[in-house]
């Protein structure tokens, strides 16, 4: 009777255990779509959970963001990575990226508005993934970044965990967006900054610190070739490629 009791407990806390072990949709980024001449991170029927600024660049013919079929860390049939470009556009300098969320319009022809945050309730240990990161020297910069042309350009990877009623909406042209430690319903946070070349792929980790005991709701994910991209200040010959990225528990 007993050994009866334990196997119903656990079938009932089996499908729970599995919802605290989230994972995301094409975290490995082999599916990939193309609509209006923007290459999207998603299949063409599958969730829309990543985006890019392709939506608003590829009317110029530019993807900062796009897939990559040969440089892979993990190769096999239909397998893909991301590719993420900084590079000099008619109007400003744009800084690829890939985030959670969704890729709203064009404003004032040097700034965006988006959706960020996904939802999400897991307390993930770490993501780990494939990198290949290649910094160019700073040649373009603005305002407060002027004093750092001529140096090496930095990427970043970073995850936040928030207790959010909703996704944010952000307009860059409004003002910079507020980091993610300044955010009063933050819960878990995970950074890594890319100072160096890494001469190819190599494996990451990256831990979370948590400074609440919250169950998240939202998750908000970026990958930047250039982390001050948003200051219109990096290299037009920075390159981040992600691949096969996971949550740890």
């Amino acid at each position: 009777m007993l050994k009866k009791q334990i196997l119903s407990l656990i079938i009932m806390l089996f499908p729970l255990t599995l919802a605290a072990q989230e994972q995301l949709y094409n975290m490995n980024f082999d599916e990939w779509s193309k609509s209006k001449g923007a290459w999207n991170p998603y299949a063409a029927d599958g969730p829309k959970i990543w985006d890019t600024a392709n939506h608003g660049t590829s009317i110029i013919g530019v993807n900062a963001t796009q897939p990559e079929y040969k440089h892979l860390a993990v190769a096999g049939e239909g397998k893909a990575a991301a590719k993420i470009t900084s590079r000099k556009v008619i109007w400003a300098f744009l800084a690829g990226n890939l985030y959670t969320g969704q890729f709203v319009r064009v404003v004032k022809f040097s700034g965006a508005e988006m959706i960020q945050g996904v939802p999400f309730h897991s307390r993930p240990k770490s993501i780990s993934g494939y990198l290949h990161y290649i910094p160019g020297v700073i040649d373009y910069t603005k305002g407060n970044y002027e004093d750092m042309k001529g140096k090496r350009d930095q990427g970043q990877i970073e995850v936040a965990l928030f207790s959010w009623k909703g996704p944010h909406r952000f307009d860059s042209t409004a003002g910079p967006s507020i980091p993610a430690t300044e955010d009063p319903d933050l819960i878990g946070h995970a950074v890594m900054v890319l100072d160096k070349p890494t001469g190819g792929y190599i494996p990451f980790e990256i831990k979370f610190n948590y400074s609440s005991d919250k169950t998240p709701t939202y998750l908000f994910m970026s990958a930047l070739s250039s982390r001050l991209g948003e200051f219109f200040t990096g290299s037009s010959k920075s390159v981040l490629y992600l691949d096969e990225l996971q949550f740890n528990y």
